[in-house]
């Protein structure tokens, strides 16, 4: 096992884990590992990298998502996310969008355990960081519990570093990506039963997990916690994750210094070209089940949307309402 694995993280959302969002959880959480959203590995060989894999040194540990199918690929791939300084890479496994179908990469691969295993091969050939697998507990017809552990056990040759299961099986057909998320069942017990039969594996479960105590009950299971859309609804279900699960102090700041901070860097990114919805729409809920949360959207979403951004009325706002709004974790 290659570099330190964490026990828990906040998963690779499209349209979510971008850099704005991963900077926002790291004023809240400094341990728990961060994702960035899924890029195919012809994006970071052809594209443009900068746009792709730039983060800033605050987002430590962060991991790189990849898809794709091609071993020599993603061994590139591997090499040059250790270059940019990725603390880890991960190979999607699990998404079932139609992009993906066309393309032969994300869950359609767990139908593919022997090039899955090449791709985890090449690519820990290629990098000395972590190199981690992120899959599903099954796909259409094929989602018994010995389908999966015939994964695991093929793909386990190649010495990844973890499993991260998504305790739902995915729906190639008849089903959306977003439908795939919530409507097939949660099969936690499977990925307890794999981590039992696989002690020696690293696994990481994923899958409608919301709260402290859920998280806490899996890890009685499993060796691993990873929170998707809970995280980006309640990011602040996290002022309290480095204290619970990696024995650090909590987040020492408010919802309301959070915000500041974030309205310093949104000015930051304003000089650089970026658009300031492009930021503020991870922060519309900072301030989730707080009195006044609502009023805070309106405020951010109005100034986020005028042609010219406008961060000293929501200073204001966060003036007037500091007695309010703050709360330490």
């Amino acid at each position: 096992m290659r570099g330190r694995l964490r026990a828990l993280s906040i998963a690779p959302m499209m349209d979510r884990t971008d850099r704005h969002y991963r900077f926002m959880m790291r004023l809240i959480t400094k341990h728990t590992l961060l994702y960035t959203e899924m890029i195919h590995v012809n994006a970071i060989l052809r594209g443009d990298r900068k746009r792709f894999l730039e983060f800033h040194r605050s987002e430590h540990p962060i991991a790189l998502q990849v898809g794709g199918d091609d071993p020599k690929g993603l061994s590139e791939c591997a090499k040059i996310a250790e270059d940019w300084g990725y603390d880890e890479i991960n190979i999607n496994v699990g998404c079932p969008s139609s992009r993906v179908q066309s393309g032969n990469f994300g869950v359609c691969l767990m139908l593919q355990p022997e090039r899955v295993a090449e791709g985890v091969a090449a690519m820990r050939q290629a990098c000395t960081i972590p190199v981690t697998v992120k899959h599903r507990i099954g796909v259409d017809e094929v989602d018994r519990y010995e389908d999966m552990a015939r994964f695991v056990r093929i793909v386990a040759e190649a010495e990844p570093d973890r499993f991260t299961v998504h305790a739902r099986k995915a729906w190639l057909q008849g089903l959306s990506p977003k439908e795939n998320r919530n409507i097939p069942p949660l099969r936690y017990t499977d990925v307890h039963r794999l981590k039992s039969e696989f002690p020696e594996q690293h696994i990481e479960i994923n899958g409608g997990i919301k709260t402290h105590e859920g998280i806490q009950t899996q890890l009685e299971h499993v060796d691993a916690v990873m929170i998707g859309r809970a995280a980006y609804d309640n990011p602040w279900l996290f002022a309290d994750a480095d204290l619970l699960y990696f024995s650090e102090s909590h987040c020492s700041r408010s919802r309301i210094d959070v915000a500041e901070q974030m309205l310093d860097y949104i000015e930051r990114e304003l000089d650089r070209g970026t658009r300031m919805m492009s930021i503020s729409r991870h922060m519309l809920q900072l301030f989730a089940g707080v009195p006044g949360g609502r009023k805070w959207r309106q405020i951010l979403g109005t100034a986020a949307a005028r042609s010219r951004a406008d961060v000293a009325t929501v200073r204001q706002f966060l003036k007037d309402n500091r007695f309010r709004f703050e709360q330490p974790a």
